[in-house]
């Protein structure tokens, strides 16, 4: 592959060879892609050493929380990333190398037992990630972030991608709605949040049954729900319903164990868990209509019918949310929705 040669690259370059981690000047390779305005390179050193650098604008991206989390994620005694060296001020972090096999393309690919070990896997280290929490130690998921969020998806999807104006009933609809599911939010136990915790976020390592986690950089204090409906209903994955209750009931059952603050009834902790995840999915589909338009980054759109089928699936089941069904129904038909990937 040829290196990239552009010039934050080759100031990227010139940082790791004076990180003095390896001797010589490394060379560059793309390593993965993100939705933001980072890039991840793999610096190959002339002795076959290897680490990944992260290269984050400093006038778009801070790489300061991500420098805090790895140490939180540390602390917590999970893997990921570890920082070899740092230049905050140019947005430029050297990490260790994890390798290139991701959770994502290896359940895509896997049995249904290779499968259950691997998001075991990750639901073990969730409960150990959020028994971690302290207060005051990220910032709040409050109603105002939550709220902004929301905003996204008449923004972006409703507005620029479908091109529809809502009527004033449509409009009271949809906010009541969105009020129902930051009240949810609010109501729940507070946890620390990593806010995108899902299998593409995260890597294998030589114990199949213990995760790298990746991508924590926006993680916040908030709703325990949160990243466990970001793990069994993806962005890119989907299961059927009956395993992913299956999931859902081990992750209740051992957080429980561990005495993280779940719902003591499993009914109200589901319902808690389809809020907070009607939250997510509404914000995605605003997202990702933003990565095509403001972006240029097509790709994102090829995923909207999941969440279109996540959001039908839950609005139809709580009367507060019902009033959402009809705004779906313009913007994506029942008919036009994926089924499921097993």
């Amino acid at each position: 592959m040829t290196p990239t040669t552009d010039d934050r690259l080759l100031a990227g370059t010139e940082f790791a060879a004076k990180s003095q981690l390896h001797p010589g000047t490394p060379v560059l390779t793309p390593a993965s892609a993100d939705a933001s305005f980072r890039r991840y390179f793999r610096a190959t050193w002339p002795g076959g050493e290897t680490a990944i650098l992260m290269d984050a604008p400093p006038d778009k991206e801070d790489v300061r929380p991500f420098i805090q989390i790895a140490g939180l994620m540390a602390d917590a005694g999970l893997v990921a990333p570890q920082i070899l060296a740092a230049d905050a001020a140019s947005g430029y972090l050297l990490l260790n190398d994890l390798g290139s096999t991701g959770y994502l393309k290896t359940l895509h690919a896997a049995e249904a037992k290779e499968a259950d070990v691997l998001m075991r896997g990750a639901t073990k280290a969730l409960v150990q990630w959020q028994l971690s929490s302290k207060a005051d130690m990220l910032p709040a998921y409050d109603a105002a972030l939550l709220r902004r969020e929301l905003d996204l998806f008449p923004e972006w999807c409703v507005a620029r991608h479908a091109g529809i104006a809502l009527t004033e009933k449509e409009q009271g609809w949809l906010n009541g709605v969105m009020e129902a599911l930051v009240a949810s939010a609010l109501a729940q136990p507070q946890v620390f949040v990593h806010r995108d915790y899902m299998p593409r976020n995260m890597m294998l390592t030589d114990d199949p049954s213990t995760p790298a986690i990746l991508d924590f950089q926006d993680a916040v204090y908030g709703p325990i729900t949160y990243d466990v409906v970001s793990l069994f209903r993806d962005a890119f994955i989907s299961w059927d319903e009956e395993r992913e209750l299956d999931w859902v009931i081990r992750y209740w059952e051992q957080a429980r164990k561990a005495g993280l603050p779940v719902h003591a009834d499993f009914g109200d902790f589901w319902r808690a868990y389809e809020f907070m995840g009607l939250q997510r999915h509404l914000k995605v589909l605003g997202i990702f209509c933003r990565l095509n338009y403001r972006d240029g980054k097509a790709h994102y759109l090829e995923d909207l019918p999941r969440f279109f089928n996540y959001a039908y699936r839950t609005a139809e089941r709580y009367a507060e949310l019902r009033p959402l069904v009809p705004i779906l129904e313009r913007l994506s038909p029942r008919d036009l929705q994926i089924g499921y990937t097993f």
